[in-house]
């Protein structure tokens, strides 16, 4: 990839805590960034200024295709603007 190309958008799957020992959040995290390394530190310092106190991040790699359906539709669009996108949702138990 030359610098010239466009970035693909990254997503990073885990679980999140609001609160240390509280009820987990399943979290898939959008972004574009220029490798592995630096799309985790901004996914980590993203989740702390949003007030996560702790996290577990399980899987990263690039998105294959736009997703179809909200939220994750807005979350593409916003990590192709630039953003941060975070997306919470129930944790399986």
């Amino acid at each position: 990839m030359n610098d010239n190309e466009e970035r693909p958008v990254t997503i990073i799957t885990g679980r999140v805590w609001k609160r240390k020992g509280g009820k987990a959040e399943g979290v898939h995290i959008m972004l574009v960034a220029p490798d592995d390394d630096s799309a985790v530190r901004r996914a980590l310092e993203s989740l702390a200024a949003e007030g996560y106190a702790e996290a577990e991040l399980d899987q990263i790699g690039d998105m294959e295709g736009v997703p179809d359906d909200e939220p994750h539709l807005s979350a593409y669009q916003g990590a192709l603007e630039g953003e941060v996108s975070i997306v919470t949702f129930d944790a399986p138990i």
